[in-house]
């Protein structure tokens, strides 16, 4: 397994969980690796040989903490659930040259699934390309296969992830001699000053769905193709810090748990990594309508305007004297705000007369 790759897996209801230390190919139980364990078992000899036992899995512990090429040990745990479809939303605006699109994905947390914001970074050396991380469906559970940085762009299960990411490779630009060149028929420039750019439409051939995971029930079917499975053996990058930072401040959003907005995240997107809040948020479409039929799922970022930064055809922002009326208070009319108090009296009858009375 290639050392960028982090796998999880979590199966409902269990609470069983697995550390391993796969560098070392030792499985650890309570903090000491299994065979020391296991030898300790079987020694009989006294508290001083138990103290032995542990003192040298204390010591190596802490050798294989000590190396630098040591991964960290992972948390294994099995899901059945599949994660939800990817929601809708604008790209906002690039904040400025070289800074590469990293789209949204569903991470799981200790209260299910939450969204991670796509958003900007830089990459963390000239000339590497992002593949997105992705969920497959592997021995009856959903697992997480990492992203990471590379030369090409990998296999990330077919997803299309959009914006350039149709499922295979990636159509909003390429590095050339240093600086990355952006395809504006892909990339939202709006109004920033880059230079290198080009306008190359993108004809996606496959059926565009919103699909968030690979393989199982209703699961995107596709498998890696020659120049993928190459890219799979080349030197790869973890994610950067502030990527780690930005998924790490997701978890903690309470609103970005899809059992709070049902697939329709309120930061769907960001312009700034780790910072969900002012300028450059951006909601998922459908927002507005998911808020209405759950109500209010936490407090809304200062500025923040669903219907202007999502870029909806016909929405606009609220206007509060159009609202509200002209400008000065109106008296109040009940029985127009309101409608009757009461069931209207029955509509007078005239009956005439059998025998008119003349004058």
């Amino acid at each position: 397994m290639p050392p960028h790759r982090q796998l999880t897996g979590i199966k409902e209801g269990s609470q069983r969980q697995r550390i391993i230390g796969e560098s070392h190919n030792f499985e650890w139980v309570c903090g000491v690796p299994s065979h020391a364990a296991d030898a300790g078992s079987r020694q009989h000899e006294g508290s001083a040989m138990r103290a032995i036992h542990l003192l040298v899995a204390v010591l190596i512990v802490a050798a294989a903490q000590g190396l630098p090429s040591a991964p960290r040990a992972q948390v294994l745990v099995n899901i059945t659930v599949a994660p939800p479809l990817l929601p809708v939303y604008a790209q906002p605006v690039i904040p400025g040259p070289d800074y590469m699109w990293v789209p949204g994905y569903w991470a799981w947390g200790s209260d299910g699934y939450y969204w991670v914001p796509g958003t900007w970074v830089l990459a963390p050396a000239p000339g590497l390309l992002w593949t997105p991380g992705y969920w497959g469906w592997r021995d009856g559970f959903y697992v997480w296969n990492a992203g990471y940085w590379g030369p090409r762009i990998g296999f990330y299960g077919g997803i299309n992830y959009g914006y350039g990411y149709t499922g295979v490779g990636y159509y909003g630009g390429y590095w050339r001699g240093g600086v990355f060149m952006y395809n504006t028929a892909v990339v939202n420039v709006g109004t920033v000053r880059i230079t290198n750019v080009y306008n190359k439409t993108v004809i996606n051939t496959t059926t565009v769905t919103n699909v968030s995971f690979n393989g199982g029930k209703g699961g995107v079917t596709a498998q890696p193709n020659a120049q993928e499975l190459a890219a799979a053996k080349d030197r790869h990058t973890p994610a950067t810090d502030l990527q780690t930072q930005h998924q790490h401040t997701a978890s903690g959003n309470h609103a970005l748990l899809a059992s709070v907005n049902h697939g329709h995240p309120m930061v769907a997107a960001t312009a700034k990594a780790a910072l969900f809040t002012g300028a450059g948020v951006v909601a998922a479409k459908g927002f507005n309508a998911a808020a209405k039929s759950t109500g209010p799922a936490g407090p809304k970022p200062q500025g923040f305007n669903a219907a202007k930064v999502t870029g909806q055809p016909g929405s606009k922002p609220l206007n509060g004297a159009r609202m509200a009326g002209p400008t000065g208070p109106k008296p109040l009319n009940g029985a127009r705000m309101a409608g009757p108090a009461g069931p209207k009296p029955p509509p007078r009858q005239y009956k005439r007369p059998d025998h008119p009375h003349k004058p």
